[in-house]
């Protein structure tokens, strides 16, 4: 048992509380049945009992349970076990999984299966108990509750169910010790708050931006789950504003913290802000979010930063985007591991904006028929967010999606005539062919 927490069991009766298993998915109540008629306690645990209390609608039902691993295996011939660093039961039924979790221990039994960094991040846990061990070792005492199948009621050991009650993130035990166990959780309290509309609690908040470099030490493909959680879960607004109020901007996204820092007049901000709220409006109304679209958001202000230094420089516009385009995509992958299926359109996505200023016939139709210009189309009318000087682009190129190929042909005619050749395509210039010496040389 950790010293320097000790759990204190509150049993909330079924008429104290609203849980009801007509709102738990019917397969997880399979588990928690079958763990029960197999001589072993089971509950519903963590995030499920957290939303159902306050109204919600889980997507995802989890179980603790005493039975290990190899126990509950064969208990359902539907089990495979995974993970090495936590070992899991995962009950299959047709897409969904239960996840079934043994009660973990709060300290090392001398087995070997527990392992810790020595900043104090817990790198293997496997080491088995009681479930007041278990509860005290969850990160959060909203995500320490236990709605228990034989009297229909809610368990607490934490606290937690006060705090539901008053929209409170509070970690289990001392703050720093919790965070050095797992930074990651800096980054949990953050999107839970924001998802739930808690607050988080003074004495939890009060140590992330003296330890969000810690971030830094976290797998980086950790962290783009970590992100794609926070960022197209229907509250993203939330959760970039709960980043940059608890100092974790710059741990997560360096080089955007850097350019919103130093953009005076806010535009870069307000044009990411109106982008994430597109983007909650869109997870709102059950419509795909693009990955690729919401990094391409996220880094416009490091690669708008980049462009600008690189053609301060004198770098060729073109080239200074491509650097600056690579640059931004590499630095960011130090922290985030960004796949290539989503870093290449994002760049895609960058490089395209300039090429909307372009009037040139067959530019035009090549854009329009490019993979990528719908995306980029977008992104152009939300930098409108930022500036009023991409009005023109945006209405030409709406009303060009939509006009026939003759049509759209003989606007640009009519653009050409009136801003004359040295504006419009222009007279070609023929290429002099090089003749060829004796030798097959030029």
């Amino acid at each position: 048992m950790r010293p320097d927490i000790q759990p204190h069991l509150q049993i909330v009766p079924r008429d104290q509380h609203n849980v009801s298993r007509r709102d738990i998915s019917p397969n997880a109540l399979r588990v928690l049945y079958r763990l029960r008629e197999g001589g072993f306690h089971g509950y519903l645990v963590g995030g499920a009992v957290r939303d159902l209390l306050i109204g919600g609608h889980p997507k995802d039902f989890d179980v603790a349970t005493n039975a290990t691993p190899e126990e509950v295996k064969s208990l359902f011939r539907n089990c495979r076990l995974i993970g090495r660093r936590f070992r899991l039961a995962h009950v299959v039924y047709g897409r969904e999984i239960i996840e079934v979790a043994t009660f973990r221990a709060s300290s090392d039994d001398g087995s070997g299966d527990r392992e810790l960094h020595e900043g104090g991040r817990v790198l293997r846990d496997n080491v088995y108990g009681t479930i007041e061990e278990d509860a005290i070792r969850r990160d959060f005492t909203a995500n320490a509750l236990y709605y228990a199948i034989e009297d229909f009621s809610v368990r607490d050991y934490t606290g937690g169910y006060e705090d539901v009650r008053n929209r409170l993130m509070r970690l289990i035990g001392d703050p720093e010790t919790r965070y050095r166990e797992d930074p990651v959780r800096m980054l949990r309290a953050v999107r839970l708050a924001a998802k739930l509309d808690f607050e988080i609690e003074a004495a939890t908040a009060a140590p992330i931006p003296q330890l969000a470099p810690l971030l830094r030490d976290a797998a980086p493909a950790r962290l783009f789950e970590e992100c794609l959680k926070m960022f197209l879960s229907g509250h993203a607004v939330k959760s970039f504003l709960g980043l940059e109020r608890h100092g974790l901007l710059p741990a997560l996204l360096p080089e955007t913290a850097a350019a919103l820092k130093s953009n005076r007049t806010g535009a870069l901000r307000r044009m990411l802000l109106e982008g994430l709220k597109g983007t909650d409006a869109r997870v709102a109304n059950d419509e795909p979010v693009s990955p690729a679209f919401l990094f391409a958001l996220l880094l416009w202000p490091a690669y708008c930063r980049a462009l600008a230094t690189l053609q301060a420089q004198g770098v060729h516009e073109a080239e200074a985007q491509r650097r600056a385009a690579d640059r931004v995509t590499v630095h960011q992958l130090e922290t985030l591991a960004l796949p290539r299926r989503f870093s290449l359109p994002m760049q895609e996505i960058w490089l395209l904006q300039s090429r909307f200023s372009q009037r040139q016939r067959k530019r035009v139709f090549r854009l329009l028929s490019h993979p990528r210009f719908r995306a980029a189309f977008d992104f152009l009318t939300l930098r409108m967010a930022a500036s009023e000087e991409h009005a023109d682009d945006v209405a030409f190129w709406r009303e060009a999606q939509t006009a026939s190929g003759d049509a759209l042909s003989a606007q640009l005619d009519a653009q050409r005539e009136a801003l004359g050749t040295e504006e419009g395509d222009g007279p070609r210039k023929r290429r002099r062919r090089r003749r060829k010496t004796a030798n097959g040389g030029e």
